[in-house]
């Protein structure tokens, strides 16, 4: 008897522990009403439904051994990451599916996951993927024979990142649709894998992790949560990369130089296992890497990156020059490790990166008329983004674009069991079947600074209604039906009003916002206009903006136009006091600032743009701007006579460039990457009508000719120069350049950094 006691009180501590537990709504709950979401929703959704299911699907049949329906599309999906934009595709489906109701949208994830189906059923054990000759890389793993590095794995483009789209496509399928044949293709996929490592250590295992593999990790936790059967968080906590994990640990910053969309998915993971394990060190690590990432490495709007690495975090000036600033896929991620840790922690604190990303780089990284999603987004002045097109441009940027905007809905509102949470003012309509509970929000934020809510009840119900009282609100008031109410919350906390509420019942929610400037996480003098929770920039120019909308050339998502001298950017003179005081509203969030005039960053497109502004005092602008006059005039000098380029051991560069190798480590060491081999490295390069005579090769350690042996178009280098740091090779005429590096006798070659085709 006392023992059923116990029991019961238990179960009636957990059973509130539980109703205390915040929740998200179905996507079918909340419909979005008019503004600039609701447009971004409308617009991918056009997107979506210009794709060919069958292209898509083109690289399983081939893989299976099917005769497929459609060529394959181009771009990144027929060099090597095959398949992995059909992953997205279901998941975007499912999920625009959940948000719209859109009937094609089912048809089309129905139809996918039956070919999928068959295709597996083809290969006979499990497996279905498009990774080109899957067969035999896989029974390559399986076998243990592994030669991997950051982006290849056995010369395969990142095959684990390529199947881990499909696990989560499959895994959205069932979750937002309960679709029974995407639940049974995933399990059986997940088993494949499952028996695909049987064979291997956990060393063996952690050496196939050293190349990108996204979420895997996530995705066999959330087999987990789809069959409770414990092998499958087993597999999660070994596929779990332990040369990221242990120094987060450890509370070790170890990021610097990392590609950060390798790690953020693998955080992902870690948070999800946390939670289901209850393992509090791993959730103290993501939680240091948390902190790290948003507060030390994170620009005024939401991304971080340059290049796609992390850059050191007392050093942003290189992000502040490169066309290659924050990855719209960093944020993608780092949107979803927010909301699970807001979901975990029950902590409104994550809502406040939610927000400010959501809003300043998720909504500006789509075109919001003729479609498209942006890859890199510089924050270097008057340089501009490059917009993809449904035809030409499969990027990973691509994928993760074509889910963003499908899901806006996903926290507008949580719940408890009986209570309501309002954590976003987006204009939308919640119905909570389940609680007899619909709620209408009006609002025209962020331009102007309040919110209507009204309540709509099959009978009156008592509940406490929840407002978020944002971090950026001042002067925060709520009304109920006309009433002000008596505010003791805080700014980054819930308002909660709790009264039998009925049909009709009001609340208005009004706030103020002033702008700020916000330096670079580095201190230096670089710094962003903000109001609220929004980012101003100035469009500066419509000239030079090549490649605007990608071709399918395989970097066709860089902006690679004319670069604007850093000297010649708009730059604040003067008192810090008076930088915001110059600002004349001009109404809808528009401020002039001299000859500029400042807007939302969300609503900057086609043109070239300034976000980040230097500060000086007026004695030291005339110097501080000299110095950096001339340290543009040599950088454009030398990218003046540059016809190609390699930055060894970074990611896009190799890949662009056709890296192949063996035996080869990379890395990252006093601000350059660097690649070496025990065996042979080699690139293709181009030379543009020939008007390149010298190849220029940098090394991070020391240059030994005794050591390598270097091959141009399979002929010996011709050394015109060399020295400890560099050699300077004579290139023949021709335009494509295949440059193999060979170590000789299995002695290590130098830490190569650069490999540059100049004309002089």
């Amino acid at each position: 008897m006392k023992n059923n006691i116990l029991f019961c009180l238990f179960a009636l501590l957990m059973g509130a522990n539980l109703s205390a537990q915040m929740k998200l709504f179905d996507l079918s709950e909340v419909k979005l009403k008019d503004g600039p979401f609701k447009n971004a929703q409308d617009v991918d959704l056009k997107y979506i439904l210009a794709l060919d299911p069958d292209k898509l699907l083109a690289p399983y049949l081939l893989e299976s051994g099917l005769p497929p329906k459609a060529d394959r599309y181009g771009n990144w999906e027929n060099i090597g990451l095959d398949g992995h934009i059909g992953g997205h595709y279901l998941s975007a489906l499912a999920m625009m599916y959940k948000s719209t109701g859109n009937k094609e949208l089912k048809d089309r994830l129905d139809y996918m996951l039956s070919e999928l189906a068959r295709c597996q059923a083809k290969n006979g054990n499990g497996y279905v993927g498009g990774i080109p000759q899957g067969k035999v890389f896989w029974d390559r793993i399986h076998k243990g024979d592994i030669d991997g590095s950051s982006f290849g794995l056995n010369n395969t483009w990142v095959p684990i990142y390529n199947i881990h789209k499909l696990f989560a496509g499959l895994t959205d399928a069932y979750q937002y649709t309960g679709s029974e044949q995407a639940k049974d293709i995933v399990i059986k996929l997940g088993d494949w894998f499952i028996e695909l490592i049987r064979p291997l250590s956990d060393e063996q295992i952690q050496k196939v992790l050293a190349t990108e593999h996204g979420g895997i990790n996530e995705s066999f936790a959330d087999l987990y949560i789809i069959t409770k059967d414990k092998k499958y968080l087993e597999t999660a906590e070994k596929l779990s990369h332990k040369a990221l994990l242990n120094p987060l640990l450890q509370k070790e910053d170890k990021l610097t130089g990392l590609h950060a969309n390798t790690q953020i998915p693998k955080v992902v993971g870690f948070e999800k296992i946390a939670a289901l394990s209850d393992n509090k060190e791993w959730s103290d690590g993501v939680q240091f890497f948390w902190n790290n990432v948003t507060q030390k490495r994170t620009v005024a709007f939401g991304g971080n990156s340059v290049a796609e690495h992390f850059n050191p975090v007392n050093d942003f000036s290189g992000m502040v020059k490169s066309n290659e600033g924050p990855e719209t896929c960093n944020s993608y991620n780092m949107e979803r490790l927010a909301k699970a840790l807001f979901l975990d922690k029950n902590d409104v604190h994550y809502l406040d990166f939610y927000e400010r990303t959501l809003y300043n780089h998720i909504l500006s990284s789509q075109h919001p008329e003729k479609g498209g999603f942006v890859y890199f987004t510089p924050i270097r002045p008057n340089h501009y983004r490059v917009y993809s097109q449904p035809q030409t441009s499969m990027w990973c940027c691509v994928g993760t674009g074509l889910e963003n905007h499908t899901k806006y809905g996903e926290l507008i509102y949580s719940h408890t069991q009986s209570d309501l949470f309002v954590n976003l003012f987006i204009p939308s309509v919640l119905k909570w079947k389940e609680n007899g509970v619909e709620l209408e929000q009006n609002t025209n934020f962020p331009y102007e600074n309040q919110t209507e809510l009204v309540l709509k009840l099959k009978k009156t119900k008592s509940f406490a209604l929840n407002i978020r009282y944002p971090k950026w609100a001042e002067n925060f008031e709520i009304f109920v039906n006309g009433k002000e109410q008596k505010i003791a919350s805080q700014s980054s906390e819930y308002v909660s009003i709790s009264k039998k509420w009925k049909t009709g019942d009001k609340i208005i929610v009004r706030f103020k916002t002033s702008i700020h400037l916000e330096n670079l996480p580095d201190g230096s003098n670089w710094s962003a206009f903000v109001k609220g929770p929004i980012v101003l920039a100035a469009k500066t120019s419509t000239e030079g903006l090549d490649g605007l909308f990608a071709d399918d050339s395989r970097m066709g998502h860089a902006a690679r136009g004319k670069f604007i001298p850093l000297d010649k950017a708009y730059a604040l003179v003067g008192d810090k006091a008076d930088y915001i005081s110059k600002l004349k509203e001009t109404g809808n969030l528009r401020y002039s600032l001299d000859s500029l005039e400042l807007e939302p960053f969300f609503e900057v497109h086609d043109a070239r743009y300034q976000m980040y502004f230097q500060t000086y005092s007026k004695e030291e602008y005339k110097e501080k701007q000299e110095l950096l006059k001339k340290q543009e005039i040599e950088a454009m000098a030398l990218e003046a006579k540059t016809i190609d380029k390699i930055n060894c051991g970074e990611q896009q560069p190799e890949v662009d460039h056709l890296y192949k190798g063996e035996k080869s480590n990379s890395g990252y060491e006093d601000g350059k990457f660097w690649r070496n081999t025990r065996a042979y490295i080699s690139y293709q390069m181009l030379n543009k009508n020939s008007k390149g005579q010298f190849l220029n090769i940098s090394v991070l350690d020391e240059f030994n000719s005794d050591n390598i042996t270097i091959l141009i178009n399979e002929k010996p280098a011709v050394i015109s120069s060399a020295d400890k740091k560099a050699i300077k090779i004579k290139i023949d005429n021709k335009e494509v350049l295949n440059i193999k590096i060979l170590a000789k006798e299995g002695k290590i070659s130098p830490k190569f950094s650069q490999l540059r085709i100049v004309t002089n």
